[in-house]
């Protein structure tokens, strides 16, 4: 299987869901089962038919997860020396040269990607525009709209 790259603050993330699914969500779907199926006949149950539903989803985000963090390759942002090149883990600010605005995005892993917390998905066009650039060196983005030309502000690995 492929290495998942994910920043520190990205696994962390993950191994804190994998340990409430494990220790808070499924003890309570199975505790939802067992008391679904005190009320008798199981095949008009709909509350035993949703908390099966929930323990499936559930169980198949577990599996999920633990196979992202046994495949996870971890990257620490800290530590990169990249010749202030832009790589997986750093910090950009970028200038729209058709609008004059500025934005300031991390490129993370996939699974981390939230775009009002700033950060970005290495899968995402920008992203995979801007890898390998510095600073001053302009990037093109086909975006829906058209193609958007991004300015490179700086990079900072933090």
């Amino acid at each position: 299987m492929n290495k998942v790259p994910l920043t520190v603050a990205g696994a962390e993330k993950l191994r804190l869901e994998l340990q409430r699914l494990k220790t808070v969500d499924r003890p309570e779907v199975i505790a939802a089962i067992a008391e679904a199926r005190s009320h008798g006949d199981l095949s008009e149950n709909a509350e035993y038919d949703a908390a099966k539903e929930r323990q499936g989803f559930i169980e198949g985000r577990i599996r999920e997860v633990e196979g992202k963090l046994s495949n996870a390759q971890i990257i620490d942002p800290k530590l990169l020396d990249a010749d202030g090149r832009c790589v997986f883990g750093a910090t950009v600010e970028l200038e729209d040269l058709d609008t004059g605005d500025t934005v300031t995005y991390q490129i993370v892993g996939d699974d981390e990607a939230d775009i009002k917390d700033g950060k970005i998905a290495i899968s995402s066009p920008i992203a995979r525009a801007l890898i390998g650039k510095f600073a001053g060196d302009v990037a093109e983005v086909q975006a829906p709209g058209g193609v958007r030309e991004l300015e490179l502000i700086d990079v900072r690995y933090v």
